[in-house]
């Protein structure tokens, strides 16, 4: 166990929330950005695109360079790099200035995810692991919640730019925290090279890997289902709900809730249930949420505050299952954690950069659409989760 084993889970969990604070707190100053700049409100959604490609891009890197470095170097180079970039936004003098930021955001922003399950499963096994990541879960959890309220506050009291400040001096406050509190989980005989040729075949093996695969898919498209509904926050926020730049609560105030408890369920149900049986259970719940917010947005003109509700539960359920799924995924590469991992983000954040650059406009024009997305997302998501069960009964047979 580390030294700081008190400290582990809430300096991964905040190293973790890079992602949400990048996106999230600024989610409430869209229409300032773009009168700003001078950018139409596709150029300032682009923002996002751009945040995205460039997590998409370096994330199957930060296992490889983690396997060979060491988790605690990469994520301090990295996270002061986030903290360099975050300030270039903050002085973007143009939209693409601001694209340019949001690249390199995005290149730092998903060391915290990647090598923070890395040392998770490098400090605990089976049902620890399991307990430890849903820990970190539940605390990461508030992130989303918290992010918004950020953004619109100093939107009121500084102005846009002052965002971006603030997610400078949140990097600077994670490298120092880091360097202060993380110890090196890896040890120096259990690194791998970075030579071209065994990259190769490790990356061969785990996306050859139907079960990596279809695991990873599982808790993709999961996620896809509520993301939709962050990607589309300012135009479901301030126009289907009608509420102001302080309204972003009513939707992330329910997720988190959701989220928490479901980590918290995740937690207790490792080591007792079966992790089929605690995938089940997720999936359960999303399913009933997605049929609650079919009905509220298709069937009670008026009611469309009560979504929220719906999204919570459905946070809740895709919580329980989503820590089983990563333990499940990860332990088929005991030798290459931090590839896998960087793997696994890769395919989420793939589906994400499609999501927010795609999918997300074309289906925020109507509640009932938007509901309609969360039901395609987990209905794909249940499919993967049973074809891997069906090749895990065959391969048993």
């Amino acid at each position: 166990m580390p030294a700081n084993a008190l400290w582990l889970p809430w300096l991964l969990a905040a190293l973790s929330a890079i992602g949400p604070f990048s996106i999230d707190t600024y989610l409430p100053a869209f229409p300032r950005i773009g009168a700003d700049l001078e950018a139409t409100a596709i150029q300032v959604q682009q923002t996002l695109s751009a945040y995205m490609l460039g997590l998409a891009g370096m994330v199957l890197w930060h296992g490889a360079l983690a396997n060979r470095y060491g988790r605690r170097r990469v994520l301090l180079v990295l996270t002061a790099v986030f903290a360099l970039a975050s300030i270039l936004c903050a002085a973007a003098p143009s939209i693409e200035w601001l694209w340019l930021g949001r690249v390199l955001q995005g290149v730092c922003g998903g060391a915290g995810v990647v090598v923070g399950r890395a040392v998770v499963r490098d400090v605990h096994e089976g049902a620890q692991a399991q307990r430890l990541m849903a820990r970190v879960m539940l605390i990461f959890a508030l992130a989303p919640a918290i992010a918004p309220l950020v953004g619109a506050a100093l939107l009121a009291l500084a102005g846009w730019r002052s965002i971006f400040i603030f997610l400078a001096v949140f990097g600077i406050a994670l490298t120092l925290a880091t360097w202060r509190l993380l110890p090196e989980t890896l040890p120096v005989a259990e690194r791998q090279s970075l030579h071209p040729a065994q990259l190769l075949r490790g990356y061969r093996a785990v996306f050859g890997s139907p079960a990596f695969v279809l695991l990873g898919l599982t808790a993709a498209l999961n996620f896809c289902g509520f993301f939709l509904y962050v990607m589309s926050a300012p135009v479901f926020i301030l126009e289907h709900l009608g509420l102001g730049t302080t309204g972003f609560i009513w939707l992330f105030g329910p997720a988190v809730g959701g989220m928490m408890l479901g980590s918290l369920l995740s937690e207790r149900m490792a080591g007792v249930w079966r992790p089929g049986r605690t995938v089940g259970a997720g999936f359960a719940l999303m399913f009933a949420a997605v049929l609650a917010n079919l009905l509220v947005s298709a069937g009670l003109p008026g009611a469309e505050r009560w979504i929220v509700l719906a999204v919570g539960l459905y946070c809740c359920g895709m919580s329980i299952a989503t820590p089983t799924l990563n333990i499940l995924a990860l332990d088929l590469f005991p030798a290459r954690r931090g590839m896998a991992s960087s793997c696994q983000s890769f395919m989420q954040i793939g589906i994400n950069a499609l999501l927010a650059g795609v999918v997300a406009p074309l289906l925020w024009t109507s509640t009932l659409s938007l509901a309609t997305g969360m039901a395609l997302f987990v209905g794909l998501g249940v499919s993967c989760w049973l074809l891997w069960m069906w090749r895990r009964r065959q391969a048993t047979l």
